[in-house]
């Protein structure tokens, strides 16, 4: 499999289809081996790349704390859409992956085509609720360092059997890549100007409002509600998430038009 070098981190990465570039992003403590049950249909008519935060996975778990950060996983999302070759790209993710694919957007319109927006929340306004979440995010890292890569068996189903060599690049990025600094892409919300597809499981509890939240501010946002679906929307209902994803797709592609048409 390719590997990215970025700056002596190695950011691992795999390319399936070809067609309209597509990128997925996982979420926290899990890897690209979550997306499994998506290549086949989104790589038909698409260039989809998946890839491992650093810290995670395949990808490098440097030393540095300063490694870990929200500005550097959106520039590697940048570089890895230059790899490619792919100027613009349909961007999206899940949990913190669906976050960085948000603040992508924040640095990168430009190179937005729509955005996949699934499981996730955008962050938080006041001060009180994002200090409580980074207090979470700090006692995840702190309670990976003293029980190592067991944390996980201890976490929902898709993060449970994820590979990682060992739990000190979570911990690392729990503090540098979890934690939030401001409300910045929350605001951001309704600047957006790309077709966006929200994407939540109906038994994901702490993310529902998040999810009508985002629907609401995006200009022209759609909202899918996966049935029988928690956190990982698309492993738990794998055929509800593709027919889902794939639909809208073909909705910005013009596809079903041409359908209609022919």
């Amino acid at each position: 499999m390719p590997r990215l070098n970025r700056d002596g981190v190695n950011i691992h990465y795999e390319v399936h289809g070809s067609g309209p570039p597509l990128i997925l992003t996982h979420g926290y403590s899990s890897t690209s081996e979550m997306w499994q049950g998506q290549i086949t249909a989104l790589s038909r008519h698409h260039q989809l790349v998946l890839w491992d935060m650093r810290g995670h996975g395949q990808s490098d778990y440097p030393e540095d704390p300063a490694a870990y950060s929200e500005a550097l996983t959106v520039g590697d999302i940048a570089a890895l859409l230059d790899a490619v070759g792919a100027g613009q790209a349909i961007v999206g993710g899940l949990s913190l992956g669906g976050y960085m694919s948000l603040a992508f957007y924040r640095g990168h319109p430009e190179r937005v085509r729509a955005l996949l927006i699934i499981d996730t929340g955008p962050g938080f306004k006041k001060d009180e609720a994002r200090d409580a979440w980074n207090k979470r995010a700090h006692e995840t890292a702190d309670r990976f360092d003293r029980e190592g890569l067991a944390v996980l068996k201890s976490l929902s189903a898709e993060r449970a059997s994820v590979s990682h060599r060992d739990a000190t690049g979570l911990a690392r990025a729990a503090r540098g890549m979890l934690t939030q600094r401001d409300a910045g892409v929350m605001e951001t919300l309704p600047a957006i100007r790309v077709p966006s597809l929200v994407v939540v499981g109906a038994d994901d509890t702490p993310f529902l409002a998040a999810s009508d939240y985002m629907a609401a501010k995006i200009p022209g946002a759609e909202k899918v509600t996966i049935l029988a679906a928690s956190h990982a929307a698309n492993i738990d209902q794998p055929e509800a998430f593709n027919a889902a994803v794939l639909a809208f797709l073909d909705r910005i592609e013009g596809k079903p038009a041409q359908r209609a048409a022919s």
